[in-house]
């Protein structure tokens, strides 16, 4: 019991002296809802509702409510999200991008990784690496790439790929990154060393955060990893 709270004491510690990069816009912590009241038809940009109607494997048919994006490109890909690495030449442990930004839809504070949608005629790769820029001002190295996934997909038709980048901490352009965030855009980056990666989405959790499953599954894929001592 008590490797366990000195473990997690190491972790919150860990948390608290992260490096955060510079941020001159209100934290996210400070936003909130203040209504919520039901869309007109036409009115919303970016989702739209579908009544599906479907053929089960007995040859029955059934109706489906379904979420939609609405700005799905050609490629029929939405988006990205970025696990960001940062790897620093004097032998420092790697560590990994994290954001704090509020959404209104869960009424709080999520923990996620740098992520957007891809653009008309852009790559996965392409939209990563410039979401990347945009969102942290990091410049990095694609090293990999997950195949399509879906988040929810008895809700909506919503997908992405999770790609892999490598930040070389050595390189110039990465000792002081800037953001290029939107007006609308409120994002505190920080950083958590890889290996308390799984811990630390613990202590958030705790803190009140909200986690994202996306970055949650992968740290729980990290904590599977070595629970089943998994190489």
């Amino acid at each position: 019991m008590l490797r366990l709270v000195g473990r997690i004491t190491r972790v919150r510690s860990s948390i608290r002296l992260l490096r955060t990069m510079p941020v001159v816009r209100g934290k996210p912590e400070s936003a909130k809802l203040l209504k919520a009241r039901p869309a007109q038809p036409g009115e919303c940009k970016w989702i739209g509702l579908e009544k599906l109607t479907y053929k089960d494997p007995n040859g029955q048919e059934r109706e489906w409510d379904s979420a939609v994006r609405m700005t799905r490109s050609s490629g029929g890909i939405d988006g990205i999200g970025i696990l960001t690495i940062l790897k620093y030449p004097d032998g420092r442990p790697d560590e990994i991008v994290l954001q704090k930004q509020f959404r209104p839809p869960v009424e709080g504070v999520c923990i996620e990784i740098p992520a957007g949608l891809i653009d008309e005629n852009e790559s996965i790769e392409e939209a990563a690496v410039r979401e990347l820029k945009e969102e942290t001002g990091y410049v990095g190295k694609i090293v990999g790439k997950t195949p399509i996934i879906y988040n929810d997909p008895g809700f909506t038709n919503t997908n992405l790929s999770l790609v892999t980048v490598e930040v070389d901490m050595s390189l110039p352009e990465n000792v002081n990154p800037q953001s290029k965030l939107e007006e609308n855009e409120f994002i505190e980056c920080f950083n958590v060393p890889l290996k308390d990666f799984a811990q630390a989405m613990i202590e958030l959790d705790s803190q009140g955060y909200k986690l994202d499953a996306r970055v949650q599954n992968v740290a729980q894929g990290i904590r599977l990893a070595q629970q089943y001592h998994l190489s």
